[in-house]
């Protein structure tokens, strides 16, 4: 425990030890041979125009300095995303095919994926590219989200719901209303991560609760944050672009309301049929233990979580540039309060409210190692992604406008729904933000449905698979960890998401778009 605690702080450590060494590397003479690179300038959006040196050599690298280097996506192989596909085949077909080599070697499968494309993606565009690529994904990404995940799972690990409370349908029902109301203001993580252990304890003692953590993903995990911008990712970047705060929960209120409705009638449906067919009753003791929260210091630091996340929309300026990314200082900050953050939750809880979570670090683990590799290995398919409509998944940017040049909101919906399901929905959305116009004046009022679309796409699709939005997999996770039984990538997909989930996207489709 202290070890892996240990080795988070050490990448915060990098954060600031570093930029000298890498500084050195980047003033020594650079090699020019790389290829299949365009070079864009990070501070100017005009396009460079250089129209004989594209035509006869597209791909060539200009070394320019202050410029960073970017791989041009246009005309990249679709064999690129072998990686990615890789990692995620792996993580559904393991777990079935070889359970126990699985568990035990999970991480040795994921650096496989992880040599494999770095290895190949050095090699054919350089090693200037990929060690530029490496630190924009694990320092502007990675670690903040793994630092993110991190204080989460440890202060809501230190908070404990004693006494006696049975879960029955109407209990676990009102359980996750709460959830996804929180959701939206203390975000889809950090609502997930509170409500799974004292949903988990409330039915220990049933033999059926597999859905129970189900349908904390699809409402808690990912549908209740789709009121605010503190609610998911892909909000928060509209935030940042200029959507107003409350523009978003006007106009997904509706939605929302409209898809949890639905998933709490249902999930009321389905759990008191498998009540039914419990054997075991709950063992409340002689008397009732009047229900108590414990931990309440951990529950004091959830609001400086959600004020780091805040922090990181802060123009600080530049902390510090390491072979052309340059690492905001908010960034660094919000980082450092979460590791702060972490490390306080760990020194003042109680070990024993931990003991009685039975708190483990398997499920961060897990996520940390799972995650890093598809982090890096999806860097060729949201580049693809943004290449727009020349590139290689031009057909479905081309997909969402009409042939008279009309937005076709449907369309919007279900293109930035699809593809969050599988890759990143921040910039998922942004890329059909930016396909929209990227105006979010223009979004907020002439073509609000459509801003609407690309949102609710972007947040409720994550639900779709364990790896479309952070908290799915956690909750999975730590569902494991407490004996609940889950299906696997593809189980989850065919038994849960596409017969529940997508028939209320349907729905949606006719009512809003």
């Amino acid at each position: 425990m202290k070890r892996y605690i240990s080795s988070v702080f050490a990448l915060f450590i990098l954060f600031l030890g570093t930029p000298g060494i890498l500084h050195a590397i980047d003033e020594a003479p650079k090699r020019s041979t790389e290829r299949k690179i365009e070079v864009s300038h990070e501070k100017n959006d005009q396009k460079h125009k250089e129209t004989s040196d594209h035509s006869e050599k597209a791909g060539q690298l200009h070394t320019k300095v202050h410029h960073a280097p970017h791989i041009d996506a246009k005309n990249l192989s679709l064999l690129w995303i072998i990686p990615f596909v890789g990692i995620l085949l792996s993580i559904a077909l393991f777990p079935l095919i070889m359970p126990y080599f699985w568990h035990h070697h999970y991480g040795k499968i994921s650096i496989f994926w992880w040599l494999l494309f770095f290895i190949a993606f050095t090699f054919y565009f350089g090693f200037n590219v990929s060690l530029f690529y490496l630190l924009e994904v694990y320092l502007l990404e990675f670690i903040p989200f793994i630092a993110l995940l991190l204080a989460l799972f440890t202060v809501a690990g230190g908070i404990q719901l004693k006494g006696s409370l049975a879960g029955s349908p109407k209990v676990n029902t009102l359980m996750l209303f709460i959830g996804g109301v929180l959701a939206s203001w203390m975000g889809t993580t950090g609502a997930a991560m509170v409500l799974i252990r004292p949903l988990l304890k409330a039915n220990e003692w049933r033999r059926n609760k597999t859905h129970i953590v189900i349908f904390l993903i699809f409402i808690v995990a990912n549908i209740g944050g789709g009121l605010t911008p503190l609610g998911d990712p892909p909000l928060f970047l509209g935030f940042l672009k200029g959507v107003d705060f409350f523009w978003t929960t006007k106009h997904m209120l509706p939605p929302m309301a409209f898809s949890m409705g639905i998933l709490l009638v249902l999930f009321f449906v389905i759990d008191t049929y498998y009540l039914k067919k419990e054997v075991a009753k709950p063992d409340n003791g002689d008397t009732k233990e009047k229900l108590k929260i414990v931990g309440i210091p951990n529950i004091i630091l959830l609001p400086g979580v959600v004020l780091s996340v805040l922090a990181s929309s802060f123009n600080l300026g530049t902390a510090f540039t390491l072979h052309y990314v340059e690492m905001p200082t908010a960034s660094l900050l919000q980082v450092g309060m979460l590791l702060g953050i972490t490390f306080l939750s760990m020194k003042i809880t109680n070990p024993d409210i931990r003991e009685a979570n039975s708190f483990n670090w398997e499920p961060i683990k897990e996520v940390a190692k799972l995650f890093s590799t598809i982090f890096i290995t999806m860097v060729p398919p949201i580049a693809m992604l943004k290449a727009g409509s020349e590139g290689p998944m031009g057909a479905i940017i081309k997909a969402v406008i009409n042939s008279n040049g009309e937005f076709v909101n449907s369309h919007f919906f279900w293109a930035t729904g699809i593809l969050s399901s599988f890759l990143d929905n921040a910039p998922t959305y942004l890329v059909f933000f930016n396909t929209a116009g990227g105006d979010a004046l223009s979004l907020m009022t002439q073509h609000a449905d459509t801003l609407l679309a690309i949102s609710a796409g972007a947040v409720f699709m994550g639900a779709n698979t364990y790896i479309g939005n952070a908290p799915n997999f956690m909750c999975k996770s730590i569902a494991e960890e407490a004996g609940v039984p889950m299906p696997s990538f593809f189980g989850y997909m065919i038994k849960f998401s596409i017969p529940i989930l997508i028939p209320v996207f349907i729905a949606i489709t006719f009512i809003f778009f």
